[in-house]
C-alpha cells in the first residue's frame, strides 16, 4: 500500500493592512466670526458629516474624529455613527494639537496607516481619499494628494512615522514641517481631476457651500 505524498501547505494569506481615517474637526472658525467649521452646512449635511462619510466611502476603517470647538453641539447634531469620536481639550492651540490627539488615539488601534482629512475641505470626496489610500505600501509609507503638482490633502502617514510626526505637530502647522523635511519621500497622487482643494477659512469662502 502506497501512501499519498504530502504537498507542502500554502502559507496563510497576509492580512490586509488596516488603513484608518482621521478627521480633524476641532477648529473654532476664528476668521468666520467664531462659527465652528464642523457645524457649517453643505448640500444638506454638516461639514463634519460630509467629511466623515468621505473617509468611510473612500475605504478607511476605522474612522476617528477629533472635535474641539462646540464639541457637545457637534456630537448632538452630526451623524458620526460608526466613528470613534474624541475631544481635544487643547484645540485652541491649533491643528497640531488635534493631529497629535488623533494619532495618540489611533496608536493602540492596530492601524498600519492613517489617511488624514480636514473638515473644511468639502470639495475633496471619496475618490481622492481612495486614491491616496491606494498609495499605501508599508508602515513607513508617506503619501499626499496633489493638485496640479502642489501637495494637499488628504495625506497618508504610515504608522511607523506617527511618533515623529506628532513630535513636530505644533500650532497651526500640523504636519507641514514634517512633510517639508521629508518631501523627497512623499508619493504624490494627482487628484485635481476628481477633487477641489479649497478651504472654508473666511466669509468669502462660504460661497463654496450650498
Amino acid at each position: 500500500m502506497t501512501s499519498t505524498p504530502r504537498t507542502p501547505s500554502s502559507p496563510p494569506p497576509a492580512a490586509a493592512p488596516v488603513l484608518a481615517g482621521l478627521l480633524l474637526a476641532a477648529g473654532g472658525g476664528r476668521r468666520l466670526g467664531g462659527r465652528p467649521k464642523a457645524l457649517l452646512e453643505h448640500r444638506g449635511r454638516l461639514l463634519a458629516d460630509h467629511a466623515a462619510r468621505t473617509l468611510r466611502e473612500g475605504g478607511c476603517d476605522p474612522v476617528h474624529v477629533v472635535l474641539g470647538a462646540a464639541a457637545d453641539e457637534v456630537r448632538a447634531r452630526a451623524e458620526l455613527s460608526g466613528c470613534t469620536v474624541s475631544v481635544n481639550p487643547q484645540w485652541t492651540e491649533g491643528m497640531g494639537s488635534s493631529l497629535r490627539a488623533g494619532l495618540a488615539a489611533l496608536s493602540g488601534s492596530g492601524a498600519d496607516a492613517v489617511v488624514v482629512l480636514l473638515v473644511d475641505q468639502p470639495g475633496i470626496g471619496a475618490e481622492a481619499v481612495a486614491r491616496v489610500r491606494a498609495a499605501y505600501r508599508s508602515r513607513t509609507s508617506l503619501a499626499a494628494a496633489s493638485y496640479g503638482g502642489e501637495r494637499g490633502h488628504p495625506v497618508l502617514f504610515g504608522a511607523a512615522l506617527w511618533a515623529d510626526i506628532a513630535a513636530g505637530a505644533v500650532g497651526d502647522q500640523g504636519a507641514r514641517a514634517y512633510l517639508r523635511a521629508h518631501r523627497d519621500a512623499i508619493t504624490l497622487v494627482e487628484c485635481s481631476d476628481v477633487a477641489q482643494a479649497y478651504d472654508i477659512d473666511t466669509a468669502a469662502d462660504l460661497s463654496h457651500l450650498d
